[in-house]
């Protein structure tokens, strides 16, 4: 394996807000290009399920992108799932994302993700407490939740089973005394058993990445709406209702195959509809 450049911050060198936690690291690695001063701006986590749901996985894209534009750092775990939506969408907005490890600091874990990884790094940072060649183990996961969280004022969680990780790092944030969002989910879901527990427990709801914004003084970046055709206005206003397939948008809009399947092309092209599992869903635009 090459080796990689890292630098690494001793217990005292610690941004103030990981210093707090109840047991903060001795060193903290860190490979990218950003400062280490990246580690103490606001920053919010944003964590959840490896195996999520087509929405899940847009709820934590749209968090990443909006709470990144508005110049939040994004914090997560590198994982499959909601953790790499969340730092694919920082990305997408230049933002600034940090993922955390459960290994060593020369690995990328999973190694799906090297080339996220290698985006983080050039406008953020990869940070880990172990030390090059350590492997991944289940039991360092835990451990380094209490550094995704550390490292942030606010966690959200997106999606959680009954025992997900994700419940880990929300634990660890409330002991530190930090804020708490759930995503609301289906009450008939497992991937929503665990953030329903954490709203029945005093966690705040979430509804929106302005939800997150207010507690910072920020306001959500304003970008340009998408000048979009009749048909595709059409299909949008329906799509706000919640997800529906082909037919259901067909038997709803009126539209006939052809002019619905351009309308659908033309949100999909834009980023105002994704398509997953034979659904499509509307994409929350910023302001």
């Amino acid at each position: 394996m090459e080796a990689r450049p890292f630098s690494r911050l001793r217990r005292r060198e610690l941004p103030e807000l990981l210093r707090q936690i109840h047991d903060p690291p001795r060193t903290l690695f860190l490979r990218g290009k950003a400062d280490a001063d990246v580690l103490g701006r606001p920053a919010v986590a944003i964590v959840g399920a490896r195996g999520c749901s087509p929405y899940g996985a847009q709820v934590a894209r749209m968090l990443g992108r909006e709470l990144a534009a508005a110049g939040l750092v994004v914090v997560s775990g590198l994982a499959r799932g909601v953790d790499g939506e969340a730092h694919r969408g920082a990305l997408e907005a230049g933002g600034v994302t940090v993922a955390v490890l459960g290994c060593g600091i020369d690995r990328d874990y999973p190694a799906v993700h090297a080339e996220l990884a290698r985006r983080i790094g050039e406008r953020g940072l990869v940070v880990s407490e172990y030390e090059p060649g350590v492997e991944p183990a289940p039991w360092r996961f835990p451990a380094r939740n209490r550094i995704i969280a550390g490292l942030a004022a606010v966690t959200v969680i997106v999606e959680a089973r009954e025992r997900s990780g994700a419940l880990i790092t929300a634990d660890f944030a409330l002991e530190d005394g930090r804020e708490v969002f759930a995503v609301p989910g289906e009450i008939t879901g497992a991937l929503a058993v665990g953030t329903n527990r954490l709203l029945r427990q005093g966690a705040t709801p979430l509804t929106s990445a302005d939800d997150v914004l207010e507690l910072f003084g920020l306001a959500a970046s304003q970008a340009p709406k998408p000048k979009l055709g009749a048909n595709a206005r059409v299909v949008l206003a329906r799509l706000a209702d919640g997800a529906a397939s082909a037919d259901e948008l067909g038997q709803a809009t009126g539209l006939g195959p052809g002019p619905l399947a351009a309308a659908l092309a033309e949100l999909e092209l834009v980023g105002a509809a994704t398509e997953a599992e034979g659904c499509y869903r509307g994409v929350v635009q910023p302001g």
